[in-house]
């Protein structure tokens, strides 16, 4: 993979009031640094990060944002006004995350807007990747008083098109890296998730109830990955899509929360989007190194909650719909909240 010479990566910083501090690159508009307070006050950076020599390499998909399409995309094809379109294949023959050279591996303008926020924009052409329309994409960062990563994702396209955006940061809320993310406390606000096959949705909604993707009450990573079940047989561990509980939408509405006993870190996601995929690190082999700590990431060093619309949705229409039409703006907002839990609160 060929990088633009051209460019070079540029670090830029945010902190808030209390004391929080996330840092980035305009190489992917990849999250490299997240610090938050334990129940003890002390701050340690909860985001999987690597060396800029590694940024470049090929790597999965480490902090980056996320487009022009999320997730998978059958065949890496698509029908869009009875005209087909052939994107990207880099999973097999199907399109993962946009393919090669998505929105994780070019150079996004990014304007400081202050001491907390952040613009990331990039104008992505016709047909690059292989998707319709001229996309104008911005992205906010911000880092809020509340300790609050807010995401904010805007778009317009001169052409009727598809999208599809996320943020595919890996949390590890202990912040060491050579801890798994296995005692982490899940929990999803979903009564159904997609089940594939290989790794594309078989069009089922199928409910949690009674098997190992419930997650609406809070339960180690651990209880269950290493059952006995085909569909986690299939991914290597958790990497499949939760339909959220959701009045409609464009909702903003609490998704999921992850914790962390031994240090007190508590994370709630909210978002307006309908779906979100929780990955936990299946594919981590122990070949990148972590950076200003010893060893590298072995499988389940971290987690992503990726929020978004369902994998496979161009060739799916029964699934929400992710086209947008020219002219008209694309909006969509996650929120991850960071907090601690004293150790007597979590008592049962």
């Amino acid at each position: 993979m060929s990088i633009e010479t051209e460019h070079k990566i540029e670090t830029y910083f945010l902190e808030n009031s209390g004391g929080s501090k996330l840092s980035l690159i305009n190489y992917g508009g990849r999250i490299t640094n997240l610090e938050v307070p334990d129940r003890n006050g002390k701050f340690g950076n909860v985001v999987l990060n690597l060396s800029d020599d590694d940024y470049l390499k090929p790597n999965p998909f480490i902090g980056a944002l996320i487009g022009r399409y999320a997730n998978r995309i059958a065949n890496a094809s698509f029908r869009l006004n009875g005209e087909t379109f052939e994107v990207n294949k880099n999973e097999g023959k199907n399109c993962l995350h946009g393919g090669i050279g998505g929105f994780d591996a070019v150079f996004w303008d990014v304007e400081q807007l202050s001491e907390s926020k952040v613009v990331l924009s990039y104008d992505s052409p016709h047909l690059e990747m292989g998707f319709p329309g001229n996309l104008k994409v911005k992205v906010y960062y911000e880092l809020t008083d509340a300790n609050e990563l807010k995401i904010t994702y805007r778009a317009i396209s001169d052409m009727e098109t598809i999208i599809n955006l996320t943020q595919h940061s890996y949390f590890n809320l202990t912040a060491d890296f050579n801890k798994n993310i296995e005692d982490h406390e899940v929990l999803i606000n979903a009564d159904s998730f997609l089940p594939i096959s290989e790794t594309i949705p078989t069009g089922e909604f199928r409910a949690v109830e009674n098997n190992v993707f419930d997650f609406r009450k809070p339960k180690k990573i651990a209880a269950e990955i290493n059952q006995n079940d085909q569909q986690l047989e299939t991914a290597g561990g958790y990497d499949h899509c939760f339909i959220l509980n959701k009045e409609t939408n464009k909702e903003l509405g609490f998704a999921a929360s992850a914790y962390d006993p031994k240090s007190g870190r508590f994370l709630e996601v909210l978002t307006t989007e309908p779906g979100m995929q929780f990955y936990t690190g299946n594919s981590l082999d122990g070949n990148l190194k972590i950076p200003n700590q010893k060893g590298n990431y072995e499988k389940r060093s971290g987690f992503c909650f990726e929020t978004q619309h369902f994998p496979d949705s161009p060739n799916r229409p029964d699934f929400p719909s992710v086209i947008l039409q020219a002219g008209e703006e694309f909006s969509s907002e996650t929120i991850y909240k960071f907090s601690v839990k004293t150790e007597e609160s979590n008592k049962i």
